[in-house]
């Protein structure tokens, strides 16, 4: 059985919902504001997951990024979205889903010209498992310390999606996975 089309939810600038759209039609030079996510995964030693986009993806391919981006599907819970898209392009069980940046909006142009224009909350999750990436999602990945991963963002901008420093820039505390309180 194949895979439905995925569909993103449109929205007004004030963030209600406006409609629906097949997601192989929304990306392009003039994107509509629409809801995603976006998630870094942390492993049980404090490290975060970082991937380089495969080559093949049609908005900043080959650019190293957070952990793995999504839009949830018209009245999917966000954090069941989270988890099926963790499954899809990670091969990746998460535990421990957590919202870091609620109000997270921005818009960005690639070097293509193909415009994200989303209100995507930012979440933290755990690891639980072996990590099997999507050949078609994901070209590289590295498990980095959080500095490590605030040091490369700082020396090499361009080599990283935007989104990824605007959001370690508006990152409250510091940038690490959160603990459940004992």
């Amino acid at each position: 059985m194949s895979e439905s089309p995925e569909t993103v939810v449109l929205l007004a600038d004030d963030g209600s919902v406006v409609g629906t759209a097949p997601k192989a039609t929304v990306h392009t030079t003039e994107t509509p504001l629409h809801l995603a996510f976006s998630c870094h995964v942390f492993d049980d030693a404090g490290r975060v997951l970082v991937t380089r986009r495969a080559l093949g993806k049609k908005t900043w391919p080959g650019v190293w990024t957070n952990s793995f981006c999504g839009h949830p599907a018209p009245g999917e819970d966000m954090a069941q979205a989270i988890v099926r898209r963790a499954e899809r392009e990670l091969g990746l069980t998460l535990v421990d889903v957590r919202v870091a940046l609620p109000e997270f909006r921005y818009r960005a142009v690639d070097a293509s010209g193909i415009v994200e224009n989303e209100i995507c909350p930012v979440f933290t999750a755990r690891a639980s498992g072996e990590l099997s990436p999507a050949a078609d999602e994901v070209a590289e990945w590295a498990w980095l310390d959080p500095a490590e991963l605030r040091a490369a963002v700082a020396a090499a901008p361009f080599a990283f999606s935007p989104w990824i420093g605007w959001q370690l820039a508006a990152w409250p505390g510091d940038y690490a996975p959160e603990t459940s309180a004992a």
